[in-house]
């Protein structure tokens, strides 16, 4: 697969699920300043891909939100196993706390089998966290507490919003919205 299908899947996924359903009702504002980057790893390994890491969060960090406000680390195929990747995740929080960016930027993940923990694999509510490829989405935390604000939003109430939304839609609507 091309960096361009990369791309484009990615955006397609962002436009009509991210922003299209609402899913992160701060995402439209950014996405359409071109305030997000996305990263297309071609990483053949684990170290090779918290090398990527290190330089996406130096480089959120030293450039200002006005020109990147956030970025999602892409790789198409290291992760192809979620629990692999979910266990991962641990590594991803370490290194954001080596950086000293703790309280400065989160990490959200993103997995074509995200599985919620108690959640039966095929239960709608996990879409909420699937994306086309593994997805590390890098964001500054005063970002999303000014969002927010500006929202009057509740994060729990924006969980619950989501789950409804992905329910009504139904895993049919889901598959043919990113189809």
């Amino acid at each position: 697969m091309t960096d361009e299908q990369v791309l484009a899947d990615t955006r397609r996924w962002i436009e009509k699920a991210v922003i299209g359903l609402n899913l992160c009702p701060f995402a439209r504002a950014v996405y359409v300043k071109n305030q997000v980057r996305i990263v297309v790893s071609h990483a053949r390994h684990l170290d090779a891909f918290l090398d990527e890491l290190d330089a996406e969060l130096t480089l959120l960090k030293d450039t200002p939100a006005e020109e990147v406000d956030t970025t999602l680390l892409v790789h198409p195929s290291l992760f192809p196993d979620f629990m692999v990747f979910n266990d991962f995740l641990n590594v991803v929080d370490d290194v954001v706390a080596e950086h000293g960016l703790e309280g400065v930027i989160q990490v959200a993940s993103f997995h074509p089998q995200f599985q919620f923990e108690g959640v039966e694999a095929d239960d709608i509510s996990n879409a909420t966290n699937r994306a086309p490829f593994p997805i590390l989405h890098l964001l500054r935390e005063d970002s999303v507490e000014r969002a927010i604000e500006s929202d009057a939003g509740d994060a729990e109430k924006i969980v619950d919003r989501n789950i409804a939304t992905l329910r009504e839609l139904g895993a049919e609507g889901w598959k043919r919205l990113l189809d």
